[in-house]
């Protein structure tokens, strides 16, 4: 069944359409979770960390892609609303031919500042040192595809082939995983293969989607000639401001609690939190891709004015939220000794570390499915202000906060619990505004 963004969605059609895009980022944070897993059981402990710590800037540049892709996918969909098939499909344009430009200066930017931020994120030992700059080095040339893969996951639900954008994720994620077997096992490249498998996926999850909207195809949208729409460009760029922050801020906040594990526990409480953190985007994936999925049907019936359609999607958003956070913290719960097992299963403190950490760390799964849909929520709706209030003070002022104090009073235990204090006070901000606006976008 063909489901178009034009259409009255029901629960059932609600989770056809996003489903896609659940399980393509699921996927995308499976497989990006591989190469830790192979480093970490076949390379040891000390390069795992280096990806930990290096991890964050490497986000960071490639958080433009989903700055565009948040604000621009907003904005083509909210064009197609609007009846203005050839406005959208030139700003569709514009948008991917920009992003390759600003890629391309971010990716220069990374070679120049690499030594400069691993001095400064305070690493020491001459092995990680080694490791940190062997992963980046071969990672940062492909910042503007791994732009182009962040950008293409977003717009190919707006041009209403999300299965063909889960598709591209999969190729991605196969030759992620083989090419890890190959060159770490095979070749034995250690680190550097676990980088050399990554960007050759990227290549296939960001190249193989501008071959398809370059040809003819059956979507909306379609890459060819387009002007310089600059008001539309500010208005790309301003909406995904809170996407941008998210991620920059994200990749900040791992970098801070890298800082105080370093302090507290050494080089195992970065280890313990490595883990944590990929499980933890496996399991935020589902929001992510449910937000993601559901952020262009709510852009197209904001354009057309079809309130009946938001009060609709809105409602049915939050319980299925409701339920799937829920259920994400019972199923952590009863399973994190096993998926800790996955990562350091050579190390019985480690695997204790780890698993009493990411049971403590689970209950964060109950609320942030809210907060994550709040800010997708008003991106969508062309409100890239109040989603940057959502994000950043979910992710930079209230996470900082909750790392740098409540350490103070319990120690690594305040560490662990910084997700769940953060969360829940960004939950406060979320409400707040879903209230006041209430009026003002008719969805409730």
């Amino acid at each position: 069944m063909n489901i178009r963004l034009s259409d009255h969605f029901t629960y059932q059609k609600l989770l056809q359409f996003t489903a896609p895009s659940i399980a393509m980022i699921i996927f995308i944070s499976i497989y990006s979770t591989v190469d830790s897993l192979f480093v970490s059981n076949f390379v040891g402990p000390t390069a795992f960390a280096a990806i930990g710590v290096i991890f964050p800037f490497l986000m960071i540049l490639g958080a433009f892609g989903f700055m565009v892709g948040a604000g621009g996918n907003a904005l083509v969909a909210k064009t197609l609303g609007e009846k203005k098939k050839r406005e959208a499909n030139e700003i569709f344009s514009l948008i991917v031919y920009s992003t390759f430009v600003i890629g391309s200066l971010f990716a220069l930017a990374g070679l120049v500042l690499l030594k400069p931020i691993i001095s400064f994120l305070g690493v020491e030992g001459s092995t990680l040192t080694q490791n940190c700059l062997t992963y980046a080095y071969i990672l940062i040339p492909g910042t503007p595809i791994v732009m182009f893969q962040f950008l293409f996951h977003s717009l190919f639900v707006t041009a209403e082939r999300p299965k063909l954008g889960l598709l591209f994720a999969i190729l991605a994620g196969t030759t992620n995983i083989a090419l890890d077997a190959v060159f770490i096992l095979g070749c034995q490249w250690g680190i550097a293969g676990a980088a050399w498998a990554t960007i050759i996926s990227q290549a296939v999850g960001g190249l193989g989607p501008v071959l398809y909207f370059v040809f003819p195809n059956k979507s909306p949208l379609r890459l060819g000639k387009t002007k310089l729409y600059f008001s539309a460009l500010v208005k790309t760029y301003t909406n995904g401001m809170s996407e941008f922050f998210s991620h920059i801020s994200a990749s900040f906040i791992v970098t801070l609690y890298n800082y105080q594990l370093l302090k507290l526990m050494g080089e195992s409480g970065v280890v313990a939190f490595g883990v944590i953190s990929h499980v933890n985007f496996i399991f935020l994936a589902i929001f992510l891709g449910y937000s993601s999925g559901s952020a262009p049907i709510v852009s197209y019936h904001y354009g057309a004015r079809n309130h009946t359609e938001l009060k609709n999607l809105f409602a049915k958003s939050m319980k299925m939220i409701a339920c799937a956070g829920l259920c994400l913290f019972l199923v952590a719960e009863s399973s994190a000794r096993l998926l800790a097992d996955v990562f350091v299963s050579y190390d019985p403190q480690l695997l204790g570390t780890a698993t009493h950490a990411f049971r403590i760390y689970a209950l964060s799964f109950i609320v942030a499915g809210f907060n994550i849909y709040a800010s997708a929520f008003f991106t969508a709706l062309n409100n890239g202000v109040v989603s940057a209030i959502i994000s950043v003070s979910r992710l930079f002022v209230f996470k900082c906060l909750s790392i740098l104090i409540l350490p103070i009073f319990w120690g690594v235990t305040g560490v662990w619990c910084a997700s769940i204090v953060a969360e829940s006070l960004a939950l406060l901000v979320s409400l707040y505004y879903f209230n006041s606006l209430k009026e003002k976008y008719k969805y409730i």
